[in-house]
């Protein structure tokens, strides 16, 4: 682009351009304009009494022009110098034949007028294109804009442009029309709202493409403007838009209620001033809606709304609230069907059943509305309204069919919503009943666990805990994290965790537990498909804490180390030696001791929780060790301190996250007795003895005594009969009463049923029904054989008189 001032070859204006001569009857010049004689390049008195023939390169071409009076054409001029000059020119002879009087100017300026004025009336007379000139002032010359042209405001001659729109609009037009006339530059295609002051409610999209209209010496003199109607096309543009923007934005959430609301944000207020979606009741849990038809209670919720102005009018119907029930109506009965629907004020009035709810459907200046449905798979999800309360145009037909496109496309994305949150429920639910309770108390330890899914509630997988009790008071405390995500990896979790209850009860070492898992995960991935063995594994935390010393043994899979937090409130990662993660197989699995003092807090986790904010796992772990440090020495209880890690603001976990944390617990001294007997069957006496002094000193009853006293003779006799070295006998009370026997031997004790003409066997026997259960574990020196009595609960402390 350049400026057009910049144009040398531009025409003159007419009059300063035309040359005029009189010529007699013969043809000889009279008289002569200095610019005659400057086309010819001589001056005036040099061309007077001279025939104009001799200043043509054809006289005789235009002879016979003399003879026949009017005459006009083209002629070319012979300049001093050489050449020729090509002139338009005119004769008009006078009265009497006495001569003629010609006008010309050089036919290239003839040529530009004669196409600026054909130029300029073919636009003037059109229909479909508008045409506006105007003076420095921008006061409307001359325009061919009528009401008809574009069925809105006139432009007449005088107009300003405050006259024919909003002031906001004209000040607009003024701005770039200003520039034009400043610099030349043309402007091509600018769009420009029209609101015009004389038809209320209703606004124009024009097309403006302007000139600088200026004089031979460049200096501008107004502005032409060629303006056509661009409301169809805008609209069509922008609902090409809206459309391209509903089909990103709505099918980026896989929740039903966001899904609606971003359905709503994108058509306010693109669309209309105010829309809601409702959805039925049964979407919004995850299942199928029912098959209705007519009216009646639809069983819908008001789902999302938006509204241009800001807050959601108080007066209508509030989001999460029941959408009251409705008159069967051809329009109700067409929305049913997968129609859209047009409302006025009216009609949308006539829907509730009960006249009185109309007020909390129907907006304060609605006048116009558009309803779509949510049709997927055959099935009315909701539907979408959208209502008019501030544009005056009622919705039309093309509107209906932009919104039941849109309509169509979010359907698909609310029902995958749906199904996504069915299974996503499924899945939940599957993972709430295969997790233990979140808390424990027992006289080892009082316990907190804590679960939170994958991106905040997105992904359900396969971390675990679990809090388990064992004989002789004692907890395990497990933690696990299952490779994967979905319904795969919680099935998976839910064996492992069975298999460690299990292996549990079997009270063997944390080390043996975790080999026992190891071959368990091997034989899971041989199962499952080839292409998904690579899939299958986990890595678990398995700890045993003894409430009577304090002692804590435990072995890691290829898991974070826990977290110690001392009564003194500062918490310390705990060294314990990793194995390789289960299912790997080949290596051995270690076990760490650590002593805890009474009010310890242990933090057993899942790596999700340190993986946070895309954290090294060094970093992750020694915040997190901060972070416990911190929320302790708050006195925070378990479930709090709990929370406040999961809530942390480093945002959504990219892992589920499995925490349990467990505040232990010491048995005071008074409530254990130990006692060690030489391999002799002589103490078996001795050990009753010392049991019912130690019965009697609990205050016991009799019953319970004479029962302790059956079940330490009958373990005692045994060790001392098929083991050799000491016999240890410990009795701890607490809940109940717990005998251990402990000796040096190996040998699985089995309880068999005695024939009636055996002298013994029935040992065993004895203690399994005297005793609530009974069982044995091994250590590193033998076995342990324990049983358990219930004891009736602490009667409260008399009344006071």
């Amino acid at each position: 682009m350049k400026d057009s001032s910049q144009d040398t070859g531009a025409p003159p204006p007419p009059l300063d351009g035309i040359a005029t001569a009189v010529l007699d009857a013969h043809g000889s010049v009279l008289y002569c304009s200095d610019t005659a004689a400057a086309l010819v390049g001589r001056t005036a008195s040099e061309v007077r009494g001279h025939t104009v023939f001799r200043l043509l390169t054809d006289a005789s071409k235009h002879e016979w022009r003399l003879t026949r009076g009017p005459a006009e054409g083209r002629a070319a001029l012979r300049p001093r110098g050489g050449g020729a000059v090509e002139v338009a020119f005119r004769m008009l002879p006078f009265d009497g034949g006495t001569g003629f009087f010609v006008i010309a100017a050089p036919a290239r300026w003839a040529t530009d007028w004669e196409q600026g004025g054909a130029f300029l009336h073919a636009l003037l007379v059109q229909d479909r294109i508008g045409i506006s000139i105007r003076d420095r002032d921008l006061t409307a010359v001359r325009s061919n804009m009528t009401p008809e042209l574009f069925d809105g405001p006139a432009f007449p001659p005088g107009s300003r442009l405050t006259d024919v729109m909003s002031a906001l609009d004209a000040e607009a037009v003024r701005a770039v029309l200003r520039g034009l006339l400043e610099t030349g530059v043309p402007l091509v295609g600018h769009e420009q709202r029209l609101r015009s002051p004389q038809m209320s409610g209703r606004q124009w999209y024009l097309a403006l493409t302007s000139v600088r209209l200026q004089d031979a010496q460049g200096n501008a003199t107004g502005v032409a403007t060629l303006v056509s109607d661009a409301t169809a096309q805008r609209r069509s543009r922008r609902y090409l838009e809206l459309a391209h923007r509903a089909s990103v934005r709505i099918s980026a959430s896989l929740d039903v209620t966001r899904t609606a609301q971003d359905l709503v944000d994108v058509l306010v207020p693109a669309l209309g001033e105010l829309g809601w979606v409702n959805l039925a009741e049964a979407v919004l849990r995850g299942d199928e809606p029912p098959k209705v038809v007519g009216g009646g209670d639809l069983q819908l919720r008001r789902t999302a709304v938006a509204s241009s102005d800001g807050p959601w009018p108080g007066a209508l119907l509030q989001p999460g609230t029941a959408v009251p029930p409705y008159r069967g109506t051809a329009n109700l009965w067409n929305l049913q069907h997968g129609g859209a629907v047009i409302y006025d004020r009216e009609s949308f009035l006539a829907l509730p059943a009960d006249p009185d709810l109309a007020r909390v459907l129907v907006p304060e200046h609605g006048h116009s509305a558009v309803s779509a449905p949510l049709f997927a798979r055959g099935l009315m999800l909701g539907s979408v309204t959208i209502w008019r309360t501030e544009q005056s145009d009622a919705f039309d037909q093309e509107d209906a069919e932009l919104l039941a496109e849109i309509a169509s496309r979010a359907a698909l994305s609310v029902d995958n919503a749906r199904r996504y949150t069915r299974e996503h429920n499924a899945a939940v639910s599957l993972q709430q009943r295969l997790l233990p309770r979140a808390t424990t108390d027992t006289p080892a330890a009082e316990t907190a666990g804590l679960y939170l899914p994958a991106g905040g509630g997105a992904e359900i997988s396969g971390d675990w805990f679990d809090a388990i009790p064992l004989p002789s008071l004692r907890t395990a405390f497990v933690v696990g994290d299952v490779i994967g995500h979905g319904l795969a990896a919680t099935a998976t979790m839910g064996r492992l965790r069975t298999a460690v209850q299990t292996l549990a009860d079997l009270e063997l070492s944390p080390d043996e537990v975790l080999t026992h898992l190891d071959d368990l995960v091997s034989r899971l991935a041989a199962e499952a498909d080839p292409a998904q063995q690579d899939t299958v594994g986990s890595t678990c935390l398995y700890a045993v804490y003894d409430p009577v010393d304090g002692r804590c043994t435990l072995a890691s899979a290829g898991h974070p180390p826990p977290v110690l937090i001392g009564p003194d409130g500062i918490g310390r990662l705990l060294d314990a030696t990793p194995g390789p993660p289960l299912g790997v197989g080949g290596l051995p699995f270690e076990t760490t001791v650590v002593d805890l003092a009474a009010g310890s807090v242990l933090a057993l986790y899942t790596d999700g929780l340190i993986h946070r904010g895309g954290l090294d796992p060094d970093v992750g772990m020694r915040r997190l060790a901060d972070r416990l440090t911190e929320q302790a020495r708050r006195g925070s209880s378990l479930d709090a301190l709990g929370r406040a890690l999961l809530a942390d603001d480093a945002g959504p976990s990219r892992d589920d996250i499995a925490l349990l944390l467990a505040r232990t617990r010491l048995l005071p001294e008074e409530a254990t007795a130990t006692w060690e007997f030489p391999a002799d069957p002589a103490v078996v006496a001795d050990a009753r003895e010392a049991a019912t002094r130690q019965s009697a000193v609990w205050g016991l009853d009799d019953a319970t005594i004479f029962t302790t006293e059956l079940i330490v003779s009958e373990l005692v006799t045994n060790a001392i009969r098929y083991a050799s070295g000491p016999v240890g006998l410990r009795l701890m009370r607490e809940t109940a009463l717990i005998c251990e026997v402990s000796d040096s031997s190996n040998t699985q004790p089995r309880l068999r049923r005695a024939r009636t003409s055996d002298e013994g066997g029935r040992g065993l026997f004895l203690v399994a029904q005297l005793s609530t259960r009974w069982g044995s574990r091994y250590g590193r020196h033998g076995k342990t054989i324990w049983a358990e009595q219930a004891l009736p609960p602490t009667p409260p402390p008399p009344f006071p008189t």
